[in-house]
């Protein structure tokens, strides 16, 4: 070669991932507060659940909102069809980064063991 190079393939982003790092661009506090409890979550989730959900419920409202916006704009050009694969990819997308973000909403109930033997 004559000392040319060949210029860089830059590949755009899809719709999706760029939402999801729009979402968590625009509410960076929010999700960083998250991640703390996420993390923590992940090694002891017996006892961080209550913590999970509450934190959760937020981070929920903001990604369902982003996510509607999302699948908005595919039905607003005719692709209506696809919105519900596109909303599972953003959703996918999001476990990346959030593996445990499905978890948010469980509810746990204690019970006490009962003792059989008298």
């Amino acid at each position: 070669m004559n000392g040319t190079r060949r210029p860089k393939t830059i590949m755009a982003k899809t719709k999706y991932k760029e939402y999801v790092d729009k979402m968590l661009a625009h509410n960076r506090e929010l999700f960083d507060s998250f991640r703390k409890v996420h993390d923590r979550y992940i090694l002891d989730p017996d006892n961080l659940q209550e913590e999970l959900n509450e934190i959760g419920k937020k981070v929920m409202s903001v990604v369902n909102e982003y996510e509607d916006k999302l699948c908005s704009q595919s039905e607003k050009g005719g692709y209506g069809q696809y919105a519900g694969k596109l909303a599972e990819k953003f959703r996918t997308e999001l476990r990346k980064d959030f593996s445990h973000i499905n978890h948010v909403g469980i509810r746990v109930f204690k019970i006490e063991k009962i003792n059989l033997q008298k």
